[in-house]
């Protein structure tokens, strides 16, 4: 039988839902971060709303205390006998999914409890007092204690990344919202690039990862968060181009990231004094992070490492892993999903390009380089090919039908194959009649049953 959840396994499992957003409202994160960290936690951990704030509620009035189950009902501990409740909860562990009527009906076929005496209330009340309803062995059987510090032996062997909401800047005399994105080597703590943007969406990782990979060659592996920016079809390709490991935490587990979540609450000292000089352009603002970074970051002693992050970077033994220019750039080429239509095309930026009639009905990868769409390539997984198309140029005349392959050719049939096999199935069906019914012996029995009876049969 397994043990018992304490109150302690159940508080930590809940901060663990609600630690991204406590982290948010730390760094004074603007509202729409907050509510979309909220939604997350809803989806992911099926809670109500009601109960989400609940306990962001009692963590900010009692701390880690305040999330700790605490049972207001106390007539259910004297109303059913302690073995009663064992054997309820022996139920449930074999089966987690039964519900209480289904516990109770097994308990009265077994003749352990008398029927209509539990109540289904009484015994739901007592199993979540014990630690045993649906919604907490959900949530203690779900993976992840609080993890494990670690830290790689050489640069490049892992890279972490993060998004943080920055503040507000005067461009061009609106305010807009900025957003750093940062790569940090995990080893040696030494940002291999960060930039502030002003949307924190796919493409903005996209050229934060390029600037970095140009700079400081290739990494080992990639540890990500589970964002849409982080994981998409595009990431998944250009690591696999690149020979990188992707990674991506567990649900709630920013504590996973730790290293790159602490760069970012640095980051705050530096966010507070260029405010200070009220920048009016994105390139002054990160003009003046890479100053920051150069001589309040990476040139001051790391506490974690014992050393400061550009020179334990600069004086590991492993070797920088550049990729050729064009492999790079292949990598780095956009991607997205088409269906082809029943002409054999695909729409791609208000335009028509062929693809095949081949591919008519089949979703397919379209690499493209943004800079350049009169020429895309198209992948196919399932017939793991890949080729370039052109757009569709439409004349004053309607094109040849393109030629199907052969055996996608139609062919001429010599027989009605359903007729056949239907022919054999009525001749199976009539042989197992006749043996059922021998006609032969029924007219041996009337004739046998009038010789009987002097030929004579009544009319």
């Amino acid at each position: 039988m397994q043990n018992n959840p304490t109150q302690d396994e159940i508080a930590l499992q809940r901060y663990k839902i609600i630690s991204p957003i406590l982290s948010a409202m730390e760094e004074n994160a603007d509202k729409g971060k907050i509510g979309y960290l909220k939604c997350e936690a809803l989806t992911q951990a099926a809670i109500s709303r009601k109960t989400l704030a609940n306990w962001l509620k009692k963590y900010a009035e009692k701390g880690f205390d305040g999330l700790k189950y605490k049972s207001t009902s106390v007539k259910p501990r004297r109303l059913i006998p302690g073995e009663l409740v064992k054997e309820a909860i022996l139920l449930r562990l074999e089966v987690p999914s039964r519900s209480i009527p289904q516990i109770i009906d097994i308990l009265e076929s077994e003749g352990k409890v008398q029927p209509g005496l539990l109540k289904r209330s009484t015994l739901q009340d007592r199993l979540r007092e014990e630690g045993y309803s649906k919604a907490q062995m959900k949530l203690y059987q779900k993976p992840g204690a609080a993890a494990r510090r670690f830290a790689r032996c050489e640069r490049n062997d892992l890279w972490q990344a993060d998004v943080k909401f920055g503040p507000y800047l005067k461009i061009n005399g609106e305010p807009k919202q900025v957003f750093f994105i940062g790569f940090i080597d995990d080893a040696t703590r030494y940002i291999v690039h960060g930039e502030f943007y002003t949307s924190h969406d796919q493409a903005a990782v996209e050229d934060c990862l390029r600037k970095a990979i140009l700079k400081e060659g290739v990494p080992q592996r990639l540890f990500f968060d589970n964002g849409s920016e982080f994981r998409n079809k595009w990431m998944e390709r250009a690591c696999a181009k690149l020979n990188i490991k992707l990674i991506y935490t567990a649900p709630y587990s920013p504590e996973s990231k730790g290293k790159i979540e602490r760069f970012n609450r640095t980051l705050d000292s530096f966010i507070n004094e260029a405010e200070l000089k009220r920048s009016t352009s994105l390139m002054e603002f990160n003009n003046l992070f890479r100053v920051w970074l150069l001589e309040c970051y990476h040139s001051k002693e790391h506490s974690g490492i014992n050393n400061t992050p550009e020179t334990a970077y600069k004086s590991s033994r492993a070797p920088l892993r550049f990729l050729p220019a064009e492999t790079v750039a292949d990598a780095f080429l956009h991607l997205e999903q088409r269906k082809v239509d029943k002409s054999g095309c695909i729409s791609f930026q208000n335009k028509k390009y062929e693809a095949g009639i081949i591919y008519i009905g089949r979703t397919v990868d379209v690499v493209y380089d943004p800079a350049d769409t009169s020429v895309l390539t198209v992948e196919d997984k399932h017939f793991n090919t890949s080729f370039k198309i052109k757009e569709l140029v439409i004349g004053a005349h309607s094109g040849p039908r393109p030629k199907l392959p052969d055996y996608m050719t139609q062919t001429e049939p010599l027989t009605s194959r359903l007729l056949d096999a239907k022919q054999k199935s009525y001749d199976k069906r009539q042989l197992s009649a006749k043996r059922a019914i021998s006609y032969e012996q029924i007219n041996s029995a009337f004739n046998k049953e009038n010789h009987t009876n002097g030929g004579e049969r009544d009319v």
